[in-house]
């Protein structure tokens, strides 16, 4: 008996010197498209969404094997379940869904007001589930809330704190965030009473800025950011529950994704970057090699994260490689100038891949914002032209383009 406990645990000890906690691809869209967002009830049972193919995606093992579960023609931004049976997913083309069957059919929800996009959903407790929209500045900035599990909604209007939200986490029913921006810097409000009141806690100071997504840790006295920024992308955090924040730069200007699994170590990535990984808090970051247009990290404990983007990626114990190869993500959003330089006014095409949402902004050199120079709801794939007055200088300036799938900061000159 000795020798055969002796020989298991040498095997044990064996297999465990030859796994390493790692990022892996556990899954890739074949076309290029964007996982927009990944959540996970526990280890193994976890939804995804493909947003600009319009897919929900279901695994139970671990995100080792996907099944499709539903198709629509809108852009899908997140996911996120109270259970296992009843779940929700927002669009940003006025469609908000609810399931009750474990994500396996999906009905349309009926709102009033009906937000025009969802891009951050949290449910907390047994029945509460929250929602906040959208990350472009034409509708009023809102928040949707349920208490019965998404049988009915509270619509929330949030234009006195925010042009824009985009993520909202919750610690209770009550005590909750939402990050977004204003029409003076990215923005984190607190709230303590489900949403009636809120303050403001951060402001970047920068226009144009975003708080894009938010983390807890550390029994939520440590709060996380990612900001996106037309000019330099940056961490913010806070270790007093908010009360003061560090800002620390980050790896691109349109970082996105953020996920700590410890005070120190955690990753972040964006548009255009995959994973980079910090050790000391932020104050250094080291490309790992893999990701791309990274979105969302879910960290459920420090030895299991999984993360959304080009692909769909899983950190963990790991002695073989998945398989999966990684492909290349589609190209930047295609935007053209003519003529460049211009006289009068700024012309611009943008060719649409399919059904999006246009914000056009205009930054000086050093990037200052300016204005914003328009928004526009685009109903189908298409080639579209715009023109607009450009009442300023001569000089080189900024064209900033944020659509629901990418983002691009092209230099513009006016003679």
């Amino acid at each position: 008996m000795r020798t055969t406990i002796t020989i298991l645990l040498i095997s044990l000890f064996s297999n465990l010197s030859y796994s390493q906690l790692n990022w892996t691809v556990i899954k890739y869209d074949s076309i290029g498209n964007r996982y927009d967002d990944v959540f996970f009830l526990d280890d193994n049972l976890g939804w995804a969404v493909d947003g600009p193919g319009g897919s929900v995606y279901k695994t139970t093992d671990g995100g080792q094997t996907w099944e499709m579960k539903f198709e629509t023609s809108n852009y899908l931004r997140n996911i996120e379940f109270l259970n296992a049976d009843i779940g929700f997913f927002g669009t940003l083309d006025d469609k908000f869904y609810r399931s009750t069957d474990g994500g396996d059919t999906w009905s349309l929800v009926t709102l009033s007001p009906n937000p025009p996009a969802i891009c951050g959903l949290d449910a907390v407790g047994s029945s509460t589930i929250y929602g906040c929209g959208a990350f472009f500045t034409f509708p009023p900035a809102n928040i949707i809330k349920s208490v019965d599990s998404g049988v009915t909604w509270q619509y929330i209007d949030m234009s006195a704190y925010a042009t824009g939200l985009v993520e909202i986490l919750f610690i209770d029913e009550l005590l909750g965030y939402v990050s977004g921006r204003s029409s003076t810097g990215g923005i984190i409000l607190k709230t303590e009473d489900g949403g009636v009141t809120w303050t403001e806690i951060y402001n970047s100071q920068i226009p144009g800025e975003y708080v894009w997504k938010l983390q807890l840790l550390e029994n939520n006295t440590h709060i996380y950011g990612s900001i996106q920024s037309p000019v330099e992308g940056k961490l913010v955090k806070s270790t007093d529950s908010g009360q003061t924040w560090e800002t620390k730069p980050s790896v691109e200007k349109f970082v996105q994704a953020v996920g700590f699994i410890t005070p120190d170590h955690g990753w972040m990535g964006g548009h255009t970057t995959g994973f980079y990984e910090t050790t000391d808090g932020g104050d250094t970051w080291n490309f790992l090699g893999i990701g791309n247009n990274l979105n969302r990290i879910f960290v459920i404990n420090e030895h299991l994260v999984y993360a959304s983007g080009a692909g769909l990626y899983k950190y963990g114990y790991s002695t073989l490689s998945t398989g999966i190869t990684e492909g290349k993500p589609k190209d930047a959003l295609s935007v053209t100038i003519h003529p460049n330089p211009f006289s009068e006014k700024l012309n611009f095409t943008i060719d649409f891949q399919h059904a999006d949402n246009l914000v056009a902004e205009i930054y000086d050199a050093s990037g200052k914002f300016l204005q914003e120079l328009l928004t526009d709801k685009v109903g189908k794939a298409q080639k579209k032209n715009y023109s607009v007055d450009f009442p300023y200088s001569a000089g080189t300036y900024i064209l900033n383009i944020h659509t629901n799938n990418g983002r691009r900061s092209l230099n513009v000159s006016k003679m």
